[in-house]
């Protein structure tokens, strides 16, 4: 067992967790291949009957439990709590049922004489989930899209969610999902993956994460792909470098709000929060001046107190890893931090907010994947914006979320053309961050993942092995065609 502390508040035990090992994994394994034929061959109205009232126990009686163990165990102040945990899980049980009704009237044409038709089937075999820390919709998500079409599912949430998810397997339970369509293991994900990727039943992944994790996972499959009944689909959402830009055209309070949000709002722990900016010269002067007062304005501490803005990293190992890139610019020539730069974990662990000025655009925490409250800006010349384009483009592997503000219309196309591959999500005058289910559909490119886009019907086609049956009326009983004549 292991007890479960808020990052906030490390004296403070909300609970403990039972650990497992590679019996429990293959306990779970067993469980869903059990449960799949009957779930398989459920009716797709009836599987959609179980999300709907989910959606709807979500939005009445469990939504304050599921907010609640979102901002004690993850450290989310109220909003952030209700637009993840509520909102958008709320979101993807209704609108994924939307893209399910879609997906199965999608049927192939007919001629005289012949029926067509199209049946989504399951993948054959179980899919794993390998879910984050920070959105306890995606943890929701990454287990119901699946499930939802006919699949069997084991699932490993991040230990530092543990919390939220029992709150997930409850609410899946008072929905009436059946025993063994998806099994929550509590295990290291070294151990379920050796068991998962060994067995001949794995049949998909469905992961959100790091992307140095993902590509592990990746080659793990490829090691044992003769092993499997069917090629393993593999869909993944992973880290990012996202950016803001800002035209010499910008409005320099909307460039300065669209930093304060989109790179500290969860304490930049999210896959798209903004972690690089490149400001023109014409601009610098009042931005700087506003995202100073805004930082310095923000109130941290305990999600209880609804005032603060900013709350706690969600471990030790995340809050060391961010505090040396701070500490990295401390001790360089090239940066300088003009607010910020301290951090705490005495009590919680908290970092201040952190903004970076460097005069190095290919500078370490301009490239790497930082994943805190840590912000890097660029000055660059505001009469070379396509030469700033480029250099955005080329500076990080990463391609998940991306903004630019611009009041010329020319620039922003421009800026569009030229970032075509830089961002899966791509904005225009505004933060990069927020998207919404069935309005913006969510996934990156390049190391950002397989952009197979949560909150559209692009992730549901993931999890469907489609079958054609064609059907003839009046077969014919005479090999010769009429071309070979008598």
């Amino acid at each position: 067992k292991r007890e479960l502390c808020p990052p906030h508040d490390h004296k403070h035990v909300v609970g403990t967790s039972n650990y497992g090992g590679e019996k429990e994994v293959r306990i779970a394994i067993d469980a869903a291949m059990k449960a799949r034929e009957k779930w398989s061959q459920m009716g797709w109205e009836h599987r959609a009957s179980i999300f709907l009232k989910a959606a709807d126990l979500l939005a009445g009686p469990f939504r304050a439990r599921m907010n609640a163990a979102t901002m004690i165990a993850q450290s989310k102040n109220v909003f952030q709590a209700e637009i993840d945990a509520a909102c958008e899980l709320i979101d993807f049980f209704k609108f994924n049922v939307q893209y399910m009704s879609q997906l199965y009237k999608e049927q192939p044409e007919s001629s005289p004489g012949i029926w067509n038709r199209l049946e989504h089937r399951p993948l054959e075999g179980f899919v794993f989930a390998l879910t984050p820390f920070n959105f306890t919709s995606i943890c929701a998500n990454l287990c119901a899209a699946p499930a939802m079409l006919g699949n069997v599912v084991v699932w490993k949430p991040a230990e530092t969610q543990i919390y939220s998810a029992q709150v997930i397997m409850d609410l899946f339970k008072a929905a009436g999902l059946p025993d063994g369509v998806i099994n929550m293991v509590t295990v290291s994900g070294k151990e379920i993956s050796e068991v998962v990727f060994q067995d001949e039943n794995f049949a998909g992944l469905h992961f959100t994460g790091s992307t140095n994790v993902f590509r592990t996972l990746w080659k793990g499959i490829g090691n044992n792909i003769e092993k499997y009944k069917s090629y393993p689909r593999i869909v993944g959402e992973t880290g990012g470098k996202d950016f803001i830009v800002a035209h010499k055209s910008a409005v320099a309070a909307e460039v300065a709000t669209a930093i304060s949000r989109g790179a500290f709002e969860y304490q930049g722990q999210k896959c798209s929060a903004a972690s690089r900016a490149y400001i023109p010269t014409n601009l610098w002067g009042d931005v700087k001046e506003q995202i100073i007062k805004d930082v310095n304005s923000f109130k941290m501490g305990s999600p209880s107190d609804t005032s603060n803005f900013i709350n706690a990293i969600i471990s030790e190992k995340a809050f060391d890893s961010i505090a040396s890139y701070i500490n990295y610019a401390k001790n360089s020539d090239e940066a300088e931090i003009i607010v910020g730069g301290n951090y705490d974990k005495s009590v919680g662990y908290f970092i201040q907010p952190t903004i970076i000025v460097t005069t190095n655009p290919q500078f370490k925490t301009m490239v790497e994947e930082v994943f805190g409250p840590v912000m890097t800006i660029y000055i660059y010349n505001a009469e070379k914006w396509e030469e700033t384009l480029t250099l955005v483009d080329n500076t990080s592997e990463y391609a998940l979320t991306g903004a630019i503000l611009s009041v010329d219309r020319y620039a922003a196309e421009i800026a569009c053309k030229m970032l075509e591959n830089a961002a899966g999500n791509f904005y225009i005058n505004d933060k990069p961050t927020g998207a919404v289910v069935s309005q913006q559909p969510f996934g990156g490119a390049r190391g950002s993942g397989t952009n197979d886009k949560a909150g559209s019907i692009l992730n549901l086609l993931r999890w469907v092995s489609p079958r054609t049956i064609k059907e003839t009326f009046v077969p014919p009983t005479d090999y010769r065609y009429p071309f070979l004549g008598e």
